[in-house]
């Protein structure tokens, strides 16, 4: 049997298949996390999606054309970026998913000349502050404004 692994930009008919990605993403990140209460991107619409696949760089891996993981990504007025909606499913973590969205984000990003890129994170969350930092990021600073104890990453190219 063959495999495939893709991924691409995503389009206004992949909203569904990110809000279920999200859900799922989300709802063990906060339970990984340790947050009592909600986070954001759960309350997000599929309209909210289509919004940011039209405004915003979306993209969406796929294995055997499953939606397996997404990613989005804004630049700044700044000329950095920040990194949002990143998750993927439970199920197709630790095998390369999400390392490989990250790798794509780099090589966009480069390519349009952004120096800084900036994510948050549960600081709570080890294995994905771990993630991150194999991934060359470092925590710049942490705020509580969500309610939990939240990671401000940073990337410079």
């Amino acid at each position: 049997m063959n495999y495939s692994f893709i991924i691409r930009k995503a389009v206004e008919s992949d909203a569904e298949a990110i809000h279920n990605i999200l859900n799922e993403a989300f709802k063990d990140y906060i339970s990984r996390a340790g947050i009592s209460g909600t986070v954001k991107s759960l309350n997000e619409t599929i309209e909210d999606i289509k919004n940011d696949i039209r405004t915003k760089e979306v993209f969406i891996g796929l294995i055997d054309n499953v939606p397996t993981g997404t990613i989005r990504i804004a630049i700044q007025e700044d000329n950095t970026a920040y990194i949002n909606r990143f998750g993927v499913l439970p199920e197709y973590r630790n095998i390369g998913v999400g390392k490989a969205l990250i790798k794509l984000v780099d090589k966009y990003l480069i390519s349009n000349q952004i120096k800084k890129v900036y994510l948050h994170t549960a600081s709570t969350y080890k294995d994905l502050i771990i993630f991150y930092y194999n991934l060359g990021f470092h925590i710049e600073s942490t705020s509580k404004e969500d309610g939990y104890v939240r990671a401000l990453l940073v990337k410079h190219f």
